[in-house]
Order: C-alpha cells, then sequence, then structure tokens
C-alpha cells in the first residue's frame, strides 16, 4: 500500500462535505456516532466525502447547515459531484462511523442511539438516490478516521489501536 501524501488531503469537518478529482485524498476524522460517506465515480475519479451528526431534518423547525443531516447531505453530495462531472451510473458508495460511544441503561430505547440511527437512514438514503453501497465499517464502541483516495477510489479507516485497514 502507497503511503499518504497528507500534503494532497482534504479535510472535511463534522457537519460538512467536500469533493475533488485524482489524486487528491479526502479526510474526516472523529466519527463516533456520526457516519461518513464515501461516494466515488469509478470511470472518471471524482470523489466526495460527508460527514453527518444526525438522521433526519424534518425533526427540526430550523435548519442552519444541511451537511448535518443524513436526509440531506447524501443528495447533496452527489448533485456535487454530477456537477464535477460525475456519471451518475458510476458512483458507489462506502460508509464508516455510528459507533455508540456511551452506554445507557436502558438499552431498549433505540432513540438514545443516534449512531445507529445515523446508519439506517444513510443506508436508506443511499438506496433512495440509487446508489450502491460496496462495504461499510460501522457500529462498535470506537472513533473512526475515514480517508477517500481519489486516484484509486479506495476508502481507508483508521482508530487508534488498529491497524489501517482498506475498507471493501
Amino acid at each position: 500500500m502507497k503511503k499518504f501524501d497528507y500534503d494532497q488531503e482534504i479535510k472535511v469537518g463534522i457537519a460538512d462535505l467536500k469533493t475533488a478529482n485524482s489524486p487528491k485524498k479526502i479526510i474526516t476524522l472523529g466519527l463516533g456516532s456520526c457516519v461518513g460517506i464515501a461516494i466515488f465515480d469509478t470511470k472518471f475519479k471524482i470523489g466526495g466525502l460527508a460527514h453527518i451528526m444526525l438522521p433526519d431534518s424534518t425533526q427540526f423547525s430550523t435548519i442552519t447547515n444541511s451537511f448535518k443531516f443524513a436526509d440531506l447531505a447524501v443528495p447533496i453530495l452527489i448533485t456535487e459531484l454530477k456537477k464535477m462531472g460525475a456519471s451518475y451510473s458510476c458512483l458507489q458508495a462506502r460508509i464508516a462511523g455510528g459507533a455508540q460511544m456511551f452506554s445507557f441503561a436502558d438499552k431498549k430505547r433505540t432513540t438514545l442511539n443516534i449512531g445507529e440511527r445515523n446508519i439506517k437512514k444513510v443506508k436508506e438514503v443511499l438506496k433512495e438516490q440509487g446508489i450502491t453501497l460496496l462495504a461499510e465499517e460501522v457500529g462498535g464502541n470506537f472513533g473512526r478516521t475515514m480517508i477517500l483516495d481519489t486516484d484509486t477510489g479506495k476508502v481507508f479507516i483508521r482508530s487508534i489501536g488498529r491497524t489501517l485497514k482498506e475498507l471493501q
């Protein structure tokens, strides 16, 4: 595996998304209960990465950042990729995150598990948008860093105390 050139990295913050052409790498840190969504065009080597915090914007009366929500950010990311020349039929996705970072006494209350709700909503929106989900590393109780290499389309996951892993 080739070494990462950190000068070629584009950083994605929390409740943010970025797109890039080859040979850039797009990276997001701190995926706990948040979910990272990497979408890549295999033909034109155009990719994007979104870092969402919450599943559903319809629960809020005021939206100040659409990138915060899975139901809004995923369609926006797809639109941005298409504006860059991506071919809709060549788009494929990988996701990571959605951990349960805190334990709760009431394990039956899924409303407390925001990570699980984020994963479910991201998968639902990708399906609605007709985007194939190729791979995922979700759940658990640990944070992740997600890296999309727009030269190869590969996605890598870094976690503390674990080796760098390609998400296939």
